[in-house]
């Protein structure tokens, strides 16, 4: 129960951690309503759902032959992380709202957008690949590596879907004219910069 604990808190923290997805999320849904931003979060979980299948059925092969492998993809979880704390750190600009035209878009189109955004991003793959590995929490023999991927996979999604459910909800009561704020910069910046040290630190804990 402590790594399912851990790797909650860890995908809380990863979802709201100002990215591509949820930033995409929040504008979309400021310029072209919240019916449109319920359908992108729609369509990036579901992308979720393929990742975890490869990570699922791939990763589990890896640890059917070889365990010490296994180890190296949970220490290489958190090293990436820390790599993405260092490249927040470097960046002096790393969060930028961009202004999405106006248009008339069918609920199915935002779904489409979200979903081709989530699967047809490496780095997505590369995350899962590295972060799920690390929070095993079954013996294989009592819970199969792939019914447990499976598992932290939906509870992904879920925590996710809710994180990016409040941006759209919520997103109402952002003033746009406060991103061009340089202490607001600042502090989103120091913020995914504290995110991703936490879930480096809790994969470490677990490593």
């Amino acid at each position: 129960m402590e790594i399912i604990f851990s790797f909650t808190v860890a995908s809380f923290l990863m979802a709201l951690s100002p990215g591509p997805d949820n930033i995409f999320v929040l504008s979309n849904t400021l310029y072209n309503g919240k019916k449109a931003g319920l359908f992108t979060v729609l369509g990036l979980v579901a992308g979720c759902l393929l990742h975890t299948t490869l990570v699922a059925f791939g990763v589990s092969e890896i640890i059917r032959y070889n365990e010490n492998i296994f180890f190296v993809i949970k220490t290489l979880g958190f090293f990436y992380m820390l790599f993405l704390a260092f490249k927040v750190f470097k960046s002096s600009n790393f969060f930028h709202l961009k202004k999405i035209k106006k248009i008339k878009r069918s609920n199915l189109n935002n779904f489409l957008t979200g979903l081709l955004m989530n699967i047809l991003n490496p780095k997505v793959y590369f995350f899962f690949f590295t972060f799920f590995p690390a929070f095993i929490f079954s013996n294989p023999i009592e819970l199969t590596y792939v019914s447990q991927f499976y598992i932290l996979g939906i509870l992904f999604m879920l925590i996710t879907a809710i994180v990016f459910l409040l941006i759209v909800f919520f997103s109402s009561f952002v003033s746009k004219y406060l991103l061009e704020f340089k202490n607001f910069q600042v502090l989103m910046r120091w913020t995914q910069f504290l995110i991703f040290i936490s879930i480096a630190c809790l994969i470490l804990y677990s490593v």
